[in-house]
């Protein structure tokens, strides 16, 4: 698959210039059956060390849209089983599409802040809806390390933890304290990364 091929590639690229991620808790991972990864996101390399470290399993992303119009990016991420959501007019596909492939037992990842702004509240509101509709677990993950090819090429390392899976209640209640949750663990496992990146 193209798929597997472009991860691949990807992590050959990253091993020879010393960017590929060292990775932490992967014992945490479900051993199978669909779920979600919400890792913190601060460019696109921790996109390609995510794909990377979960091989042979795939990750379907979930991108904003305006990362499918540019020319070297939008091909590459398509091809990485990414799908478009957009943030300012989501429409019923933000919840339909990853709860269809949570069901069918594949892995969807998203990619909220660790960081307190409105538009990474939405995201981490929005990931325990699609565990709580679609039942499915949520693993909190957090990277550390280039950003960019630029960061690769200055072969900077990178960093992946994995936390504890957890899954979310019925009811409103049930969600906004797991939206806290999540928020509090993203907070922590990028400390986490930080003391072991020293």
């Amino acid at each position: 698959m193209l798929y597997d091929f472009a991860a691949r590639l990807v992590g050959v690229f990253l091993t020879l210039n010393g960017s590929k991620a060292k990775v932490y808790g992967k014992e945490n991972l479900p051993k199978e059956g669909g779920y979600i990864i919400a890792c913190t996101h601060n460019g696109y390399v921790d996109i390609f060390n995510l794909g990377v470290s979960m091989l042979p399993r795939h990750i379907h992303f979930m991108a904003k849209k305006q990362l499918f119009d540019m020319k070297v990016l939008g091909p590459l991420v398509s091809n990485l089983n990414a799908f478009p959501v957009d943030r300012e007019n989501p429409g019923p596909s933000v919840i339909k599409i990853p709860r269809q492939l949570i069901k069918e037992g594949k892995i969807v990842g998203i990619f909220p802040s660790g960081t307190r702004s409105t538009e990474n509240a939405e995201l981490k509101q929005g990931a325990i809806t699609i565990a709580q509709l679609s039942k499915g677990q949520i693993v909190p993950a957090a990277y550390i390390g280039p950003r960019n090819v630029g960061g690769v090429f200055k072969r900077q390392k990178g960093y992946l933890i994995y936390g504890k899976p957890f899954t979310v209640g019925a009811g409103k209640e049930a969600r906004e304290e797991a939206t806290q949750h999540l928020e509090n663990e993203l907070l922590r496992l990028t400390e986490e990364l930080k003391s072991k990146s020293k």
